[in-house]
């Protein structure tokens, strides 16, 4: 019999407190595997980086490419976090200094070749000449992924193709999953020649795995809390599958690293020199209240509506984790302040729509207490929802002063979050635009002075 590890990350969203403990855990076991003369084979599946954290927003993530390679990982699939956080530019070079694979199938150039910085499958080989193939897809963000210049598509289909093109040619196949759950069940249906599927993005933990039509699925929870741990076994004279078993290894639990809380800090005090420059000067101190409105909520709303070119806007009050002091403003000043990983959205609306979309928050009072996690929010509660330029009087809608009827069309702007169905799931359908790439500090910092 012939074994392979496999081990993987996904999800950690540059949580970094526990990562010295994971390079050496995956380095030690790389090593121990190889001196036995079996395979081991290291992989994240995506989320990898989050412009929440300073270390990975001084350098859009290309520092956290230098600790996959201390690490030895052998390939990476992407996230949304890689996909669509970041600027065309800026994802084309994230792994110019990468010393592993990047896999991915279902991503592609508006022309629709493959990115050089990419291939859609990798196949290995071990010591019996076995063939090991692996598959990745990421989550089709198609509103997102097309105004930043990129095709992305249908991940099902696109890893039917690729799986019908090596069937004859591998032994195993493993599919790298940024996909969620509920899509890797439907890949594990779909796809005959599976043998494992290495799930992300949901955040699910399996801790011994799921089985679904007799392939194995994985899920490592989000925030690095997780090592998986995949042992495949082949039946060397036939080179088939015999056994696939999976394991979850809790980080808390390695041995403690010396110096690993004062690497870490070194990390975000490096962040902060780089976002340490001043971007412009406030002419006075801003308040931020969470529940009410305030002097940096008006001053933000002035610079998203001229971002915009929006008719009226709304928002948490919650965004802001920070008041702007007066004086010179740095980066840093405004990533603590708005760390969110959020775009704004501008969304075509009747007067009807958008008198319904305002009643619905008054009738949400509750919404303001909300602790909000996902969605991009990294708050604390999403704090009351603030309206600017428009508002009910006697049941009436006014925009700018103006009374508004119901056929009226009107833009309005807002925060991407409420678009993706929990708050008001009547968004969805309506006729918007997702304004890329900047976030909400890039917003105020371009708009906030102007």
């Amino acid at each position: 019999m012939e074994v392979i590890h496999v081990y993987h990350t996904n999800d950690v969203h540059s949580h970094l407190k526990s990562w010295p403990r994971t390079r050496a855990f995956l380095q030690q076991k790389k090593k121990e595997h190889e001196a036995n003369g079996e395979l081991c084979l290291v992989f994240d599946l995506g989320d990898f980086i989050d412009r929440a954290d300073i270390y990975t927003e001084a350098t859009l993530g290309k520092k956290n490419i230098e600790l996959l390679n201390e690490a030895g990982y052998d390939a990476v699939t992407i996230g949304n976090n890689e996909g669509i956080t970041l600027a065309k530019e800026a994802l084309e070079h994230l792994y110019d200094e990468a010393k592993f694979e990047v896999i991915l199938s279902n991503l592609k150039n508006q022309d629709g070749s493959q990115p050089n910085w990419a291939t859609p499958f990798k196949i290995y080989s071990t010591n019996q000449n076995s063939r090991i193939a692996v598959i990745a897809a990421t989550a089709p963000f198609y509103d997102y992924y097309r105004p930043l210049g990129w095709e992305i598509e249908n991940p099902i289909e696109n890893l039917q193709n690729i799986s019908k093109e090596l069937s004859e040619n591998v032994d195993i196949l493993i599919c790298l999953s940024h996909l969620g759950l509920k899509t890797d069940e439907k890949l594990a249906t779909l796809i005959p020649n599976l043998n494992l599927i290495i799930g992300s993005h949901t955040h699910h933990v399996l801790e011994y795995g799921k089985i679904v039509d007799n392939k194995l699925l994985t899920g490592g929870g989000k925030f690095g809390k997780y090592i998986g741990h995949t042992t495949i076994i082949i039946d060397s004279s036939s080179q088939k599958l015999n056994d696939v078993k999976t394991e979850l290894l809790t980080i808390n639990q390695l041995p403690h690293i010396e110096g690993e809380t004062r690497e870490i800090e070194a990390l975000q005090n490096w962040g902060k020199e780089i976002l340490d420059v001043e971007v412009f000067k406030a002419t006075k101190f801003f308040n931020h209240e969470w529940f009410h409105d305030s002097h940096l909520a008006r001053l933000f709303a002035k610079a998203l509506l001229k971002y915009s070119q929006a008719d009226c806007s709304f928002f948490g009050a919650g965004i802001f984790l920070t008041p702007l002091k007066k004086g010179p403003v740095t980066a840093y000043d405004l990533h603590n302040m708005l760390p969110h990983p959020i775009n704004a959205c501008l969304i075509k609306m009747t007067g009807e729509q958008l008198l319904n979309c305002l009643l619905t928050i008054e009738n949400h009072p509750e919404w303001a207490d909300l602790e909000i996690k996902g969605l991009g929010f990294r708050g604390k509660v999403l704090g009351k929802i603030l309206q600017y330029n428009c508002r009910i009087i006697n049941n009436q809608l006014y925009v700018n002063g103006e009374l508004k009827s119901a056929t009226d069309e009107i833009k309005v702007v807002t925060l991407d979050m409420f678009t993706f169905g929990w708050f008001f799931p009547e968004f969805k359908d309506m006729d918007k635009e997702y304004l890329l790439p900047h976030f909400l500090r890039d917003i105020l910092a371009i708009y906030g002075y102007r």
